[in-house]
């Protein structure tokens, strides 16, 4: 039936076939393998994880890198609510109900569970605190990441380019990013940011629109 389902999503929207086809190979190629391989992280890593969701992202990290800290970003209320209970005796762990980018403020997101999103419209809605990445590195005394996973919902067009025309994609080593591609224009979007990502990262694994993996260049 998903089958199914998906040969009729792309015979009515053919420019979803770059997400298929990518999709595909990801399966065939073990790319969820190759994407979680952490073992090269070093230790007391500083690590981002942008789209908490329940965290299971940042237990595979901590399973694999013990001495990491992991700063979770996830402005859903309640999904921030059950990282918060889950996490409250790991010192290693630090929750930000916020979701960070070009602008510190608030913005509004479609309440749609894990694809809650401030481009997808879901119907239902909530108010989401925002801060400027940059704002957000100062405050806290950050001047290195080693690792980013960005899973945002279509934030990445807006995280991204935040990141690159202020600098600060600099202080970044690893970047894992998921771009969503909603509607075709979205494609253009994601050149001109890997563009930009191009100018100071090598691109070590691609699956457009499934996942990719980017390295700062020595």
């Amino acid at each position: 039936m998903a089958s199914l389902k998906r040969w009729l999503d792309r015979r009515r929207n053919p420019w979803k076939g770059v997400f298929f086809d990518a999709y595909k190979a990801w399966r065939k190629e073990g790319g969820q393998a190759r994407l979680t391989d952490y073992g090269d992280l070093p230790e007391a890593a500083v690590v981002f994880d942008v789209g908490g969701f329940r965290g299971e992202w940042t237990d595979t990290v901590l399973a694999q890198c013990p001495t990491a800290h992991v700063h979770v970003f996830e402005p859903h209320p309640g999904f921030a609510e059950t990282l918060r209970q889950k996490f409250q005796s790991d010192s290693r762990v630090s929750i930000h109900e916020l979701a960070i980018g070009s602008t510190t403020g608030t913005m509004e997101l479609s309440d749609a569970g894990d694809a809650s999103s401030a481009v997808a419209d879901h119907g239902k809605s909530f108010t989401a605190h925002t801060q400027n990445v940059g704002e957000f590195l100062s405050e806290q005394g950050i001047d290195r990441i080693d690792l980013m996973k960005v899973n945002i919902e279509g934030g990445e067009y807006d995280l991204l380019p935040a990141l690159i025309d202020t600098g600060a994609i600099q202080a970044l080593d690893r970047l894992q990013v998921q771009f969503h591609l909603f509607e075709p224009g979205m494609q253009p979007l994601r050149d001109t940011i890997r563009q930009g990502l191009e100018k100071s990262h090598t691109c070590d694994l691609c699956y457009p629109f499934v996942w990719e993996e980017w390295r700062r260049r020595t």
